[in-house]
């Protein structure tokens, strides 16, 4: 018998209740380590100072900066086709090629129902949970290869979503704990995943997207998958253009 799942309300997905799923010792410690630094800086002779070197680049102050990586994110709907064409011939192979330089952000597209905090999804209840169970991978693996893998894996048989078993073998072919999954997504009696949920659908709502799949590159429309097809794709919509474009804005920001 399979385990079911918390379906989400279609319209009304409103969370309930809150439940489910100096002593003498350390004045010694520091006298002696001022005296080991004192006697360091004492036997220290004048021709052994060190040269200074101007910072490089990355450099400010006597540390290294941080490195600014590249913003990335999708905005897609669990049980849209283009988000399947989306993940699997641009977003995952470009990002297995620059995840290191990039700051991925998964969203989703769908409605917030006021007064109830709920979400209506496009493709109905199912869908709602589908993109539950995908922000919740992300959630609990928070590394992008693994949990946009997973969400590829989803993909390819998004009108099976959320299908007990669809979710357990993309969570086992991704080392992912499908309790674990399932168990973010019942949190709070299910109102956990509703406010992951409504999070995400009202940003993809600030940021004015609303087609699955729209590509963002640093906060601008880069790409979008609609209908079958390509769109508004000013710099091309192939790997080779996506990442040629990371690499740029990588290298003008660091």
């Amino acid at each position: 018998m399979e385990k079911s799942y918390p379906l989400p309300r279609p319209a009304t997905a409103s969370p309930t209740r809150a439940n489910v799923y100096q002593s003498r010792s350390v004045k010694l410690i520091v006298l002696l380590t001022i005296g080991i630094i004192l006697t360091v800086l004492h036997l220290q002779s004048p021709g052994q100072e060190k040269k200074l070197v101007p910072a490089g680049p990355r450099e400010r102050h006597g540390a290294i900066a941080e490195e600014t990586k590249v913003p990335l994110e999708i905005h897609i709907m669990s049980k849209c086709p283009d988000a399947l064409d989306c993940l699997r011939d641009l977003i995952v192979p470009a990002m297995s090629k620059t995840a290191s330089k990039v700051n991925f952000t998964l969203s989703y597209i769908g409605r917030p129902t006021d007064p109830d905090d709920g979400v209506e999804c496009m493709h109905g209840p199912t869908e709602c949970l589908g993109n539950i169970l995908e922000l919740c991978a992300a959630y609990e693996y928070p590394d992008p290869k693994i949990y946009l893998g997973f969400a590829l894996c989803m993909s390819r048989k998004y009108s099976d979503i959320p299908a007990h078993s669809l979710v357990q073998n993309c969570a086992l072919e991704h080392g992912m704990s499908f309790d674990q999954i399932n168990d973010c997504a019942s949190r709070e009696d299910g109102s956990f995943g509703i406010k992951l949920l409504r999070d995400s659908v009202t940003r993809s709502k600030d940021v004015g997207a609303t087609r699955s799949c729209t590509v963002r590159l640093d906060e601008r429309v880069r790409c979008v998958r609609d209908g079958g097809e390509w769109k508004d794709c000013e710099g091309g919509s192939s790997v080779k253009s996506l990442t040629g474009d990371i690499e740029h804005l990588y290298g003008e920001k660091n």
